[in-house]
C-alpha cells in the first residue's frame, strides 16, 4: 500500500503470486476469508479516490483467482468503493486475464471497465505513479 496525489490518495498493491494455491483443500475458504480481509481493509483506508494495482507477474495458473471468485468480489464491493476506484491497473498481464476480462466486460459496468489498464513493464507502470510509496516484491521485479 502507498499514496499518492495530495490529498494521500491510496495505492492498493495486490501481488497474485502470493494468493494461494488452488490445490488446497481449504481453498474456497481461505479465499472467502482473504477477500472479506482485502474488503475490510480497503474499508478502512479509502475516504477518497484510490487505485488498485494487480501484479501478475510470476504468477502460475494455479494461482491465479478463478473467474467466479472475482465476479464474486465485483459484486461485494460496496458502490462507494466502486465509484472512489479511479484506476485498475493489470502489470504484467497473462493472455489468461486478458481473455476473462475480455468475456466478462458485458457484464461489469462500462464506468469500471474504463478504469481497467494494462501496463506491460514496471518501467510502464513507473511512469503512471510514483514508485516510492509501491513496494513491489524481488520475484515480480526479478
Amino acid at each position: 500500500t502507498g499514496y499518492y496525489g495530495d490529498g494521500l490518495n491510496a495505492i492498493i498493491v495486490f501481488a497474485a503470486c502470493f494468493l494461494p494455491d488452488s490445490s488446497r483443500t481449504d481453498y474456497n475458504y481461505v479465499m472467502e476469508n482473504l477477500f472479506l480481509y482485502v474488503i475490510s481493509t480497503l474499508e478502512l483506508m479509502v475516504a477518497e479516490d484510490y487505485m488498485i494495482v494487480y501484479l501478475n507477474g510470476a504468477t502460475p495458473r494455479r494461482r491465479m483467482p478463478g473467474l467466479g471468485w472475482m465476479k464474486r468480489c465485483y459484486q461485494m464491493i460496496d458502490r462507494r468503493l466502486r465509484k472512489n476506484l479511479k484506476s485498475f491497473i493489470i502489470v504484467h498481464p497473462s493472455w489468461f486475464i486478458r481473455t476473462i476480462l475480455a468475456v466478462t466486460r458485458p457484464f461489469i459496468s462500462s464506468k469500471f471497465s474504463s478504469k481497467i489498464q494494462y501496463v506491460n513493464t514496471l518501467a510502464e507502470l513507473r511512469e503512471m505513479i510514483p514508485m516510492e510509496y509501491v513496494h513491489i516484491p524481488d520475484s515480480i521485479v526479478k
